[in-house]
């Protein structure tokens, strides 16, 4: 499936879309790390939850949790919250 990358973590991919398979996000960040070692953790802490300035949306529906079940057709769109002063 595709998996659109912000830009803040295209050092990683070098591409903004990328293609990743799995059940559930958990899963396909899994993969993702697997082909960008890294990457993961930069979206997810030490305790397997999304971090919070990360946003992780399955087809325009931002998902809670790693958990979440997926579809091969499921496009992810992961958004990085930009802060300043």
């Amino acid at each position: 499936m595709q998996v659109h990358i912000p830009s803040a973590l295209l050092s990683y991919t070098a591409s903004s879309t990328v293609e990743a398979a799995g059940a559930t996000v958990a899963e396909v960040l899994a993969a993702l790390e697997a082909q960008f070692p890294g990457i993961r953790f930069r979206m997810i802490d030490e305790q397997a939850a999304i971090r919070r300035h990360i946003r992780i949306f399955v087809n325009g529906a931002q998902v809670p949790d790693i958990a979440h079940a997926l579809h091969a057709t499921d496009e992810i769109v992961i958004v990085q919250a930009l802060s300043g002063g």
